[in-house]
């Protein structure tokens, strides 16, 4: 079951949704648990017995003494993980509920939260629908305070129940919209048997588009859907395309994978506070596993390898440049438009290839991808049939193309801002900014199921990790 299914937008959540506010103390857990295996069970039911029996191990792994008991609660998941990612085998969301539970084992472990002694409480968490299949990456402290004492953090509005409406609706319209939309053109391009130079950077864009709109667009929903819920999940994205570095990017791009990472195994190795060759050999290790966290193919090994070979790239220049020190005089400003320019223009050029690499499970396909945006390789043609149809396709989807690159920049955000702060100068401001937003909410809705209803393209690219 997906998020943008009409078997989940009109018969499972509001489901749901009655039920989450009939149901009160010490039975909710229970119940978020059993609405949660039964959404998992309904797309993997042969493997909702793995989640569940890994939800018992590690809940008395915790309970006993020993670094024995504590290892086997993290190599264990871990051991399971990796045999399903090299076997071709794909349990629907065990990157991330992996873990999730080795993260609680590892912070129980380490006394920064009390061991949970209620397993239902303990399997509510890690199966908790919203962000079971595709994240965001829930720590346990992120919902500990809400799954123990029951009820939600009323007095924080990101997560009251109009909150969970707007951002779940905005991130089904970012997924069927924008993605599914986007998704259907790189189908298109990918199978024709060559292209120009234009309808191979308008694919590359719409690759990287489309699976940004179709994580974070997930991401929204699962926030929203955890604040219908009473919860308050962490942000995922913000605003990755806007850069100035590639370490810059991937604090907004996935956050919470990259804090998981961070937290768990980049600073255990002593993260920075090592001499420059240990560094990098942590930064090698740390990418080399995310990559391998993706799938075992050689895309996703040469994707991560080659982020952390950027980030090296990156903080050799740093260093360079601090070396360097001294100023420019009166032309400061212009050089440091021109450096902040060179800088995005470079983020935005590695992200695109990183894209192509990552969406190509064939490794020689991606370097074709790659080459026919420098207008050489085998996909570059001279045949003007060919030509023709490309730019044909390029003109068809020219608007969502140009919709997607607005809609990944903070500009739609910032106008929004706007005129909230203008129309709530006006006394009957917030009547109007709350009809504005209820016909945006249902129109919005109401497009997207017809658009599902109509469609056939409807993946979520996200739920094979």
């Amino acid at each position: 079951m997906i998020f943008s299914s009409i078997t989940f937008l009109y018969f499972f959540l509001p489901f749901v949704l009655v039920l989450n506010f009939i149901v009160r103390g010490k039975g909710r857990n229970l119940f978020l648990f059993l609405v949660s295996v039964l959404f998992y069970a309904w797309g993997e039911p042969k493997f909702v017995f793995l989640m569940l029996a890994e939800i018992v191990f590690c809940f008395f792994m915790t309970g006993l003494k020993g670094k024995i008991f504590y290892a086997l609660s993290v190599i264990v998941p871990f051991g399971l993980l990796f045999f399903f990612k090299f076997s071709d085998t794909f349990p629907i969301g065990i990157s991330f509920y992996t873990f999730q539970l080795v993260s609680y084992c590892i912070d129980v472990h380490r006394g920064r939260v009390e061991r949970q002694r209620n397993l239902i409480t303990l399997a509510a968490y890690v199966t908790l629908f919203p962000q079971l299949v595709a994240g965001p990456i829930v720590r346990y402290s992120d919902v500990e305070g809400v799954l123990v004492g029951g009820s939600r953090e009323k007095s924080d509005r990101d997560v009251s129940f109009e909150y969970g409406v707007m951002r779940f609706v905005l991130g089904l319209g970012k997924k069927v919209l924008l993605a599914n939309v986007l998704g259907e053109f790189v189908a298109e391009v990918s199978g024709l048997p060559g292209r120009g130079l234009l309808a191979s950077w308008c694919y590359a864009v719409a690759v990287a588009l489309q699976i940004y709109f179709d994580f974070s667009g997930y991401s929204d929903m699962a926030i929203g859907l955890g604040a219908m819920l009473g919860f308050k999940f962490p942000e995922n994205f913000r605003y990755p395309f806007i850069s100035g570095s590639i370490g810059e990017f991937w604090r907004r791009w996935h956050i919470t994978l990259g804090a998981w990472f961070r937290d768990y195994v980049y600073i255990p190795m002593g993260g920075s506070r090592v001499g420059f060759v240990r560094w990098v050999f942590n930064v090698l290790v740390v990418w080399a596993f995310t990559g391998l966290w993706h799938g075992a193919e050689w895309n996703f090994v040469l994707w991560g390898l080659m982020f952390a070979g950027l980030l090296v790239f990156e903080k050799i220049v740093r260093r360079g440049c601090e070396r360097i020190g001294g100023g420019f005089g009166d032309g400061a400003v212009a050089v440091g438009v021109l450096i902040s320019v060179v800088r995005h223009v470079y983020v935005l050029w590695f992200v695109i290839v990183s894209f192509l690499i990552f969406h190509n499970t064939d490794l020689g396909r991606a370097v074709l991808d790659v080459a026919s945006l420098v207008n050489c390789g085998g996909l570059v043609t001279k045949d003007a049939n060919v030509l023709m149809v490309s730019e044909f396709m390029v003109r068809n989807r020219w608007v969502v193309l140009a919709v997607g690159i607005v809609a990944a920049t903070p500009l739609p955000a910032m106008v929004w801002g706007r005129f909230c702060e203008w129309i709530l100068r006006y006394k009957c401001g917030r009547g109007v900014l709350q009809v504005v937003e209820s016909f945006g909410v249902v129109g919005i809705l109401g497009i997207c199921t017809a658009y599902i209803i109509d469609g056939s393209f409807n993946p979520f690219l996200y739920f094979r990790f």
